[in-house]
């Protein structure tokens, strides 16, 4: 009798473990799927935009960063001029001139040209989730209205199926660049 006792019992904690495992399982995976940024926001205020996909700001310890937008391509809008270049950069600096803005990074800090890469989220974010990624940062809006297109550097990928998304609307819906004959 004790004998099957103790199978039971043990076969009990095996089913807690187990159903714990899953239970922590679908809720890091439900994490996953809200794309929650990782570690703190840093906040900054922009101080220039460079042109559609770079700006200059000052994080709150005072220091000053050039950074690079992860995740977009804007026209070049300096030097060799591209199609749409001028309207993501007049777009860029209408939206982030002198503005408070939150950088949120990814696992790769600097591009090879010492550029602070980020996510630009022009409030802080609660959840990160689509919806709130759609209306608050500033990536997403640039592939949203066509201003830039989806450029994935990897390790940097945490938003890149969303950021293919967005451009495929935009794209579909002819915004900006896409309406562009001379472009595609």
């Amino acid at each position: 009798m004790g004998y099957r006792r103790r199978r039971k019992t043990t076969a009990k904690k095996w089913s807690r473990k187990v159903l714990g495992l899953v239970v922590l399982a679908a809720l890091s995976l439900a994490g996953y799927l809200t794309w929650a940024p990782e570690g703190d926001l840093q906040p900054a205020r922009v101080t220039r935009v460079v042109d559609g996909d770079t700006i200059d700001v000052i994080l709150a310890g005072g220091r000053e960063e050039r950074v690079r937008l992860i995740g977009v391509n804007a026209p070049e809008s300096r030097g060799k001029v591209e199609p749409y270049g001028k309207e993501a950069s007049a777009y860029a600096e209408k939206r982030l001139q002198g503005r408070n803005v939150y950088l949120e990074m990814d696992v790769g800090e600097r591009d090879k040209y010492g550029r602070l890469l980020a996510y630009v989220w022009l409030e802080p974010p609660q959840a990160a989730s689509e919806e709130e990624i759609r209306a608050k940062m500033f990536n997403a809006e640039l592939l949203l209205h066509g201003y830039a297109q989806v450029m994935t550097v990897p390790p940097n990928v945490k938003y890149s199926s969303l950021f293919v998304e967005l451009e495929r609307e935009a794209r579909n819906e002819g915004r900006g660049l896409w309406g562009l004959k001379e472009r595609l």
